[in-house]
């Protein structure tokens, strides 16, 4: 089997890798040269491409393009360029975090041109490598045929890890509610051990607590696991650490999306106005509230 990936940052890269060592020939292409070369130096059944055109034409017929690009613009302009040089039976692969409904949207002009489009959820960091990757995959049980070789061999078994979750738009929607529940485990982990470390008078040991709850504890996870590795390494106090949380798409898109369906969601929407609230150096909120203290209590106002 053979195919091509178009994107190769820390995602893309690691999955042509896993795709290589698992016996499976990956045409490498990229915006940018550096990381071809690297792929190609390291990699066996990898085989560079340094512009679309030649990009396509190494594919064998049916051609299958898996795409692991940044969500947006440069997606979507991606397929438009791509879209040209494919042939009816052709597989066209969305692997990134595009919003489902943009996902919906190119399919239907991607299928006019009788080309297969397949949406493709993808979870598992830079840990995929050696781990496997989690995948959520949308599209038509034809399309889904030509690709699910390359699925068991970057899922973390042939078996497990991965599922053909329904119709295109339905992988990055599984994967859109993924992203929102991994965004209320973390904080509940990040405020749990907040309170921890706030008890000054017992002294505790978070990097000792994280390591224990590893085994047999209930909320025993990966994400437990990544802390517990990191509070050990680097210590407790993270002065290193600013005290801001970026937010990616996904969970502003999973909020908005239980609010349209109704669905009572406040842990993952609050955890979103967390990072959020993490973001804003200005504050212009919490001054307010500090003002309306003072005018009402005569709370005194810490002077910045």
């Amino acid at each position: 089997m053979q195919l091509g990936i178009y994107g190769l940052g820390r995602m893309g890269a690691n999955m042509a890798r896993r795709l290589s060592r698992g016996g499976i020939d990956v045409v490498a292409h990229n915006r940018s040269a550096g990381p071809i070369d690297e792929l190609v130096a390291e990699e066996s059944r990898i085989t560079a491409a340094y512009d679309l055109e030649q990009f396509i034409a190494a594919l064998p017929l049916p051609r299958i393009v898996w795409l692991m690009l940044p969500a947006g613009d440069i997606t979507g302009q991606a397929i438009e360029q791509i879209l040209p040089m494919l042939s009816a039976g052709d597989l066209l692969i969305d692997g990134g975090n595009s919003f489902y409904q943009d996902t919906m949207a190119r399919a239907a002009k991607v299928q006019q041109s009788e080309v297969y489009y397949m949406d493709v959820g993808t979870s598992g960091g830079v840990w995929g490598l050696n781990n496997g990757y989690s995948l959520m995959v949308g599209g038509s049980k034809e399309a889904f045929a030509l690709i699910e070789p390359a699925i068991r061999v970057l899922a973390p078994s042939a078996d497990h890890g991965w599922g053909h979750v329904g119709p295109v738009g339905s992988g990055h929607y599984v994967k859109m509610v993924h992203n929102g529940i991994e965004y209320g485990m973390m904080q509940a982990l990040a405020e749990g051990l907040a309170v921890l470390r706030a008890k000054k008078a017992f002294d505790l040991d978070l990097a000792q607590i994280t390591e224990l709850w590893r085994d047999g504890s209930v909320v025993q996870s990966w994400l437990l696991d990544l802390t517990a590795e990191a509070l050990a390494a680097q210590g407790q106090s993270l002065e290193h650490i600013a005290p801001v949380v970026a937010d990616s798409g996904e969970g502003r898109w999973t909020a908005k999306e239980a609010i349209d369906l109704g669905v009572s969601a406040p842990v993952m929407t609050l955890a979103l106005q967390m990072r959020f609230a993490s973001q804003d150096a200005e504050g212009y909120g919490n001054r307010l509230l500090s003002l309306m203290r003072n005018a009402f209590g005569g709370h005194a106002i810490t002077r910045k």
